[in-house]
């Protein structure tokens, strides 16, 4: 089943409907064989309105049109140039500011190719006017744009805490300090080689700063707003007084409220914004109704229990089985986007987990930066491929490949220090 749903995706087919098509085909086969039981089909159309009416999995919708809002209102531009003239005195200031902003914009959009895409498009250019050199560049976008993978409030947390079945408000808590410690070591990187080298991040000119009471100015209006918005969103899920479905809700107005308040809230962004949001949750939908057919029919094989048997029984016990999970996580998100493995993946492991004594809030986390870092990983890494979408074609790809490669670094530092955690043994 998973050779067959693989060659079909590898093929361009939709994933959706190869996960769909492969349950079909082998529900027949299994009928053919004597192995599989047609009646369990019946339970498919109850499923698929659980995926409907799931409350949890509303919150996707509302933070992606969050994001998009915050996007397409020129109001992320406006925090980057921002922060841009705050640290613009310093070498590497520009870059931190790209952090930053690729942090908040990548955690509330959720999907990595937008934000790596939209982050490209809008501090690229500004970078390179500056005299910023290509590899750093690129190395910065592409990792700030991952971000979004482990900063909460993230889909990726809530797609996660729907499959393994934990409260997404734990997983949002549990993320915080790996997130800001993967912010902050790539801030210090940054700070580092822009202090060794002074020609790869040079300061802005006089001419770019803003200063005195225009800075002050700036900073009042463009970037304490936004901060402000998902300072209230995070901590209203974490003081318990609102669910992540709730806060999405109230990030989605408050994101139209900044808009409207800077100007920008026009029928074409509210138009460009809701279809983006439409577009991406439609999919997200699929790839779960899909994945559901394709798990009913894969347990209605035994297949759960021969996964279970197999994880369970690797060697090394706990730590075993959280090496073999991340290498296959790792290598599959070479060739499919985060939804894929959540769903078809995901579910799967969760049993064997439990039974090794592993969190699975934990868990989770790990799953969300090693996807972060296969997605960073020349030379199939998704976020360099959709970099280079946006990148001028005089650099070559190879620039993204270089700059990539530190953050991939600090990246397996904060995962070799999640799986120490996560073993029981040790952690």
């Amino acid at each position: 089943m998973f050779t067959g749903a693989l060659m079909l995706i590898f093929t361009g087919y939709p994933v959706a409907f190869a996960l769909g098509g492969t349950a079909l085909i082998f529900a027949l086969l299994g009928m053919i064989t004597g192995s599989f039981d047609l009646i369990l089909l019946t339970a498919l159309p109850e499923r698929t309105f659980g995926v409907m009416s799931n409350y949890t999995l509303l919150a996707v919708p509302f933070f992606i049109f969050m994001g998009t809002v915050l996007e397409k209102s020129r109001l992320a531009e406006q925090l980057l140039e921002t922060i841009g003239a705050l640290f613009g005195r310093f070498r590497g200031g520009l870059a931190l500011g790209v952090i930053f902003v690729g942090a908040l914009l990548a955690a509330a959009t959720g999907v990595v190719g937008a934000s790596v895409t939209a982050m490209g498009l809008i501090s690229l250019p500004v970078m390179l006017r500056n005299g910023y050199k290509d590899s750093f560049s690129l190395g910065v976008i592409a990792a700030s744009g991952t971000l979004g993978q482990i900063i909460p409030p993230s889909i990726v947390l809530i797609v996660l805490g729907d499959q393994m079945g934990v409260s997404v408000g734990d997983l949002f808590r549990a993320a915080l300090i790996p997130g800001l410690a993967l912010t902050g070591m790539y801030a210090v990187y940054v700070a580092i080689l822009a202090f060794v080298n002074k020609t790869v991040a040079p300061a802005l000119p006089e001419s770019e700063r803003a200063s005195g009471l225009k800075l002050v100015k700036q900073v009042i209006l463009s970037l304490l707003p936004p901060l402000f918005l998902i300072l209230v969103v995070l901590g209203s899920i974490f003081a318990g007084v609102a669910t992540p479905t709730e806060a999405g809700a109230l990030g989605a107005v408050g994101a139209m409220i900044l808009a409207g308040l800077n100007r920008q809230l026009g029928l074409a962004t509210l138009k460009a914004a809701m279809e983006e949001t439409s577009r991406l949750t439609i999919m997200v939908i699929f790839l779960l109704i899909g994945s559901t057919a394709f798990a009913l029919v894969f347990r209605g094989l035994d297949g759960d229990i021969w996964i279970h048997d197999a994880l369970t029984s690797v060697p090394g016990g706990a730590l075993g089985f959280l090496l073999l999970v991340n290498f296959i996580v790792f290598i599959l998100g070479f060739f499919i986007d985060f939804f894929e493995i959540a769903f078809i993946i995901v579910p799967l492991i969760v049993a064997p987990a439990q039974a090794l004594g592993v969190d699975l809030v934990l868990l989770g986390i790990i799953l969300a930066i090693n996807l972060q870092t296969s997605f960073l990983t020349p030379p199939f890494g998704f976020s360099l491929f959709y970099l280079r979408g946006v990148t001028p074609v005089k650099i070559p790809t190879t620039a993204i490949y270089r700059g990539a490669v530190p953050f991939i670094a600090i990246q397996i530092v904060v995962l070799t220090w999640l799986i120490w955690l996560a073993n029981p043994a040790t952690g």
